[in-house]
């Protein structure tokens, strides 16, 4: 069996295996990594043999990892990276290109059903009616975004928001408030069974998950990186914001934000923690913070978003879709019962 895993921003990890009796009976690691000494590489395959076949991510690292001891240098891929194409090779975690992925781009929402939309297509990935999908969102209203764990008062001037026709709705993941308005943002939910980050951590998973939007953005002629946690930025500052949230059904909702152009005085009139922010990055200006995407690629937001949707065909086996009857159904009833109530809204005051 035969599983690979690219990390992201580095090397190629695979990995070879055969079973018998429930254990690992062979083991061959491979890559274009780099890896020193020469005899380290024998030393991880060694370690790995007997190993039963359903050994968890963390301990097959922790195997390779004292396995190698303190004087070997690995560099482009680490412990955790054979770790997780073991698994794959084993069949407990896939790759992308295990999957066939969805594109849906479909016409403006409302914040609310835009939140209700991440939640039942993420239920529908979870439970197979759904293939894994990339959903564009066009934004029908202007809105803040709160974290699920966010303080509503804290994170938002409320008499500003009234006053510029402003929605506040929250999402179910974590993170930070996003300033949100129409035709200034460019935002998306990758919704993927969780097999397809099994073993990784959220950070990673951050990294791993946005790696074909650097490449995007790369394409478009920005030099942009993954800033952990949940960033996205360029030399010019900050592009964008993830926020991720892992289902019990099985699926992983992972959603970015991103400035193609922005109203900066009018943000720090609503976002409270905009305020704050500005000294606790070392900030002087909070224009600097953020550098949206017209003025870094020249290109039309609807150029930049198509840009992006073919150089994920491009990695990608991919068809174009849509919201089935089924999860616009699911979707109204989640804006009747939660998204559009107060109660969630205000449900950390």
């Amino acid at each position: 069996m035969h599983g690979e895993y690219k990390v992201p921003g580095g090397k190629l990890v695979a990995v070879d295996v055969e079973v018998d009796d429930g254990r690992l009976t062979r083991v061959a690691v491979s890559g274009d990594f780099f890896l020193e000494p020469d005899t380290a590489l024998e030393a991880i395959n060694e370690a790995l043999l007997g190993q039963p076949a359903d050994t968890p991510v963390a301990e097959l690292t922790r195997v390779v990892e004292q396995a190698l001891g303190a004087g070997a240098v690995m560099v482009g891929f680490s412990a955790d990276a054979v770790a997780v194409a073991v698994r794959r090779a084993l069949g407990h975690a896939t790759g992308w290109d295990d999957h066939e992925f969805e594109i849906v781009h479909e016409g403006p929402a409302s914040p609310a059903m835009h939140m209700a939309l991440d939640q039942a297509m993420a239920e529908a990935v979870g439970a197979g009616t759904r293939r894994p999908t990339l959903r564009i969102w066009e934004w029908g209203a202007p809105a803040v975004v709160i974290g699920s764990f966010q303080s509503l008062r804290n994170e938002v001037d409320a008499e500003a928001a009234d006053r510029h026709g402003i929605t506040v709705v929250r999402r179910i993941s974590g993170g930070g408030a996003m300033f949100i308005e129409p035709g200034n943002t460019i935002t998306y939910s990758l919704t993927v069974p969780a097999s397809l980050v099994e073993g990784l951590s959220f950070e990673r998973s951050y990294a791993f998950l946005d790696d074909w939007v650097l490449g995007a953005l790369a394409e478009i002629g920005i030099d942009a990186r993954y800033v952990p946690l949940n960033d996205i930025a360029s030399p010019a500052g900050k592009i964008a914001g993830a926020a991720q949230k892992r289902l019990a059904t099985g699926a992983v909702l992972h959603h970015v934000t991103m400035a193609y152009d922005i109203d900066q005085s009018k943000m720090l009139e609503v976002l409270r923690i905009g305020r704050e922010k500005l000294s606790d990055k070392g900030t002087k200006s909070a224009n600097k913070r953020v550098d949206p995407l017209r003025s870094q690629s020249g290109m039309a937001r609807a150029e930049v978003i198509e840009a992006f949707k073919a150089h994920f065909r491009s990695r990608y086996r991919t068809v174009d879709g849509a919201v089935t009857e089924g999860e616009r159904a699911r979707a109204d009833e989640l804006v009747e019962t939660k998204f559009g109530t107060q109660e969630w809204t205000a449900r950390v005051p």
